[in-house]
C-alpha cells in the first residue's frame, strides 16, 4: 500500500495512470461501439477518455523544463550516438510539450482562437520524431550488444576448433537466437524498445503514415502505459541514459 501511495504521489505516476485509463477507454469503446444497447456506455467511455486526456495535459505543463534539463544532461554522454539521439529526442519532446500546453490552453478556454488541428499536427510530428530518435538509440544499444555476443560465440567456436558452414536460413535462426538472448539478458532495453514501438502506433495513425484504428492505438497505448508504470515502480528496469 505504501508503495502505491508513493507511486501516485509522483506526477509521472499519476500521468501514467491517467494515460492507461485513457487508452483503456479508447480500446473498450472501440470493441463495444457496434454492439446493441451500448451507446450510452460508449459515450461515457469517450467522455472519460477526453477527461483523462485533458488531465494528462495539465500534469505535463512543467515537462518542457524537465525535457530541457534532460537534454543538457545527455550532452555529457561520452558515446556519440546515444548523445545525439537522446539530446535531440529530449529537445524534440520539449517542443512537443510546448505544443501540448498550447492545446491545453485552448481546451480550457484561455486561448479559444488557437488552431487546434495545426497545433495537434505539430505536437504529433514532434512526438513522432522523438520516438524515432529513441528507437535509433535502442537499435544502437542492441547492435553493439549483438556484436559482443557474436564475438563471444566466435571465440568459443575457435576454442573448440569448430568450423561452421551455415546457409541463410541457419544464419537468420542464429541471429534471432542471439537477439532473443541479448534482450533476455537486458530487460530494461527490451522494455524500452517495446514501449517506443507501442507508442509509435499513435503518431503513425494520426499523421496518416500507417492508418490503423482506435482499437490498435488503444491496445498499444495500454501496453505502453503498463510498461511505463512498471519502470516507474521498478527503476532498475528503466533504461539508463
Amino acid at each position: 500500500m505504501e508503495a502505491f501511495v508513493d507511486f501516485t504521489n509522483r506526477s509521472q505516476g499519476r500521468e501514467q495512470i491517467f494515460r492507461a485509463t485513457q487508452f483503456a477507454c479508447m480500446l473498450l469503446s472501440y470493441l463495444i461501439e457496434h454492439k446493441a444497447d451500448k451507446e450510452k456506455l460508449v459515450m461515457k467511455l469517450k467522455q472519460l477518455e477526453s477527461s483523462m486526456s485533458s488531465g494528462r495535459k495539465m500534469l505535463r505543463l512543467g515537462n518542457t523544463v524537465h525535457a530541457l534539463v534532460a537534454a543538457r544532461r545527455t550532452t555529457q554522454l561520452s558515446d556519440v550516438v546515444p548523445r545525439f539521439c537522446l539530446t535531440a529526442s529530449n529537445l524534440t519532446r520539449a517542443l512537443y510539450f510546448v505544443c501540448d500546453a498550447v492545446l491545453w490552453l485552448r481546451s480550457v478556454g484561455l486561448q479559444p482562437d488557437v488552431d487546434k488541428a495545426k497545433w495537434l499536427n505539430r505536437a504529433t510530428k514532434c512526438y513522432y520524431v522523438s520516438l524515432l530518435l529513441n528507437l535509433g538509440r535502442d537499435w544502437y544499444e542492441i547492435s553493439w550488444r549483438l556484436e559482443q555476443a557474436l564475438q563471444e560465440e566466435k571465440a568459443k567456436e575457435n576454442f573448440c576448433c569448430q568450423e561452421v558452414n551455415s546457409g541463410k536460413s541457419e544464419d537468420l535462426h542464429r541471429f534471432l537466437l542471439l537477439l532473443f538472448q541479448v534482450l533476455k539478458r537486458h530487460p530494461a532495453l527490451l522494455l524500452d524498445l517495446l514501449k517506443n514501438l507501442c507508442d509509435l502506433s499513435g503518431p503513425l495513425d494520426t499523421l496518416g503514415i500507417y492508418k490503423t484504428n482506435p482499437g490498435v492505438v488503444g491496445f498499444c497505448g495500454v501496453l505502453s502505459s503498463l510498461v511505463g508504470i512498471l519502470t516507474l515502480a521498478r527503476p532498475h528496469l528503466k533504461l539508463k541514459q
